[in-house]
């Protein structure tokens, strides 16, 4: 006999997460499949995520509203998770509604997200300048104010986006926690902020925003028993979580597959299956070790190859992204913490023309060999990878849609992939629109 609560249909539910240090091409993927979803949910991160998607020639980034908000009828969900500047949200609503796309009526807030603030973006920037004059070196941080926010949520003094349904109630916490926060600026040599001009910025936000709040996760159970799909949308890569990832060289949240259920507010027995995006080569953006980096700055070279065919550079921040080889060590982690069902490898047409291709496939480390990335960064940063080389390939795979039109040498490089990682390959994308994808094994039909 069924239980009550999920009596009658339910549907399936998928989790996109990056395997990397982020920028993996998450975006286009989670567009792909909201042909096959009801509603889409960010679960963890903010304004510092970047995804981009092109459809029919034209690109949108998107940085906090769920990428499924580009398919007519899909309902969109920020979990609580998610750390909210309300003023981007707004600017970010705007220029989605400027394409002539309905934002309002589908996207669902939890009221119960922490807001990110002024003071918190003025923090983050003084923090990183104090770090970049000092030995310590930048974190490199976007400086749009998420770590300190998740600070705030951690020590239980956030400011809530349902605060802003009680003006009073959210000028008295902002009043104690912007004393805190300008003794911080102050120490740091920075100009602290006025109350008045806090307050009334915030509130200025409240008529729009306060009417897209709501229980996500009830909201999200209750779909899924009618028989919606859902599809959780990860932000950053599994090497920046604050747990697993190269720390202290991380984003402020969990990044994993595992923190889907806890930062949209369901069950981890309503996760189906996880989709990991994987680069077919490495980069990362901002400080922390990276053991295949390549140089980029010498025309000809392997590492300009990458940078410039790849169009590298970050989406939110405009930084040029690092490039290096493949690391399947490191994916081993990352397929090993997110419980990865099937893979999807993007950008592979960034590696047509190079006469040969290599794959990291593990370190060497104070005499050690290991088949792992290390736990610690400053071992990170010690270890040599140990290189296995393929043969590339000429011939194009630029826009391809079938696995036999692949180059023989490209499918030799995949399969190896998967036998690296021991998670098979069910996509892989050609191209930055949505009909650049070849299908394997569809992740709501596996």
């Amino acid at each position: 006999m069924q239980h009550p609560l999920i009596r009658g249909t339910v549907g399936r539910n998928v989790v996109v997460v990056g395997t990397q240090w982020g920028d993996e091409g998450k975006g286009k993927i989670v567009d792909w499949l909201t042909d096959h979803a009801q509603g889409v949910v960010r679960f963890q991160g903010g304004h510092n995520a970047g995804h981009t998607l092109v459809i029919g020639g034209r690109k949108t980034a998107l940085q906090l509203i769920p990428s499924g908000v580009m398919r007519d009828g899909v309902a969109c969900y920020i979990g609580n998770g998610v750390v909210v500047d309300p003023t981007h949200l707004l600017t970010e609503i705007a220029r989605i509604e400027a394409l002539g796309i309905d934002v309002r009526s589908r996207l669902h807030i939890s009221e119960a997200c922490p807001m990110i603030l002024p003071m918190h973006a003025a923090v983050d920037r003084a923090r990183e300048a104090r770090r970049e004059s000092s030995s310590g070196g930048k974190i490199g941080t976007t400086g749009k104010g998420i770590g300190p926010a998740y600070e705030d949520k951690v020590a239980r003094r956030a400011i809530r986006l349902q605060d802003l349904k009680h003006p009073d109630r959210l000028k008295a916490k902002l009043t104690e926690l912007l004393e805190r926060h300008n003794a911080e600026l102050s120490l740091l040599g920075a100009q602290p902020l006025a109350l008045p001009e806090l307050y009334d910025g915030a509130m200025a936000t409240a008529d729009i925003v306060v009417p897209m709040l709501a229980d996500v996760g009830w909201r999200l159970f209750n779909a899924h028993r009618t028989g919606d799909n859902l599809l959780f949308e990860g932000a950053q890569g599994t090497l920046l979580d604050i747990d697993h990832g190269t720390y202290p060289f991380v984003t402020s949240s969990n990044c994993v597959a595992g923190n889907a259920a806890a930062g949209a507010g369901i069950g981890p027995g309503l996760l189906h299956y996880v989709l990991g995006i994987t680069k077919a080569y490495t980069t990362r953006v901002g400080s922390g070790p990276f053991p295949t980096e390549l140089t980029m700055d010498e025309p000809g070279s392997v590492g300009h190859h990458l940078s410039t065919v790849g169009q590298e550079r970050g989406t939110v921040t405009g930084r040029a992204r690092r490039c290096g080889w493949l690391d399947a060590a490191a994916l081993r982690r990352a397929m090993v913490i997110n419980g990865v069902s099937g893979q999807c490898i993007t950008k592979l047409d960034v590696l047509d023309g190079l006469p040969e291709i290599r794959i990291a496939v593990g370190y060497r480390l104070d005499g050690r060999m290991l088949d792992v990335l290390p736990m610690d960064a400053d071992d990170i940063a010690r270890s040599e990878p140990v290189f296995e080389t393929l043969p590339g390939w000429t011939d194009t795979t630029a826009g391809l849609t079938n696995w036999e039109q692949l180059p023989a040498n490209a499918r030799r490089y995949l399969e190896r992939m998967e036998d690296l990682t021991q998670v098979p390959i069910d996509m892989v994308s050609t191209g930055p629109d949505r009909v650049h994808t070849i299908l394997l094994r569809h992740p709501y039909r596996a």
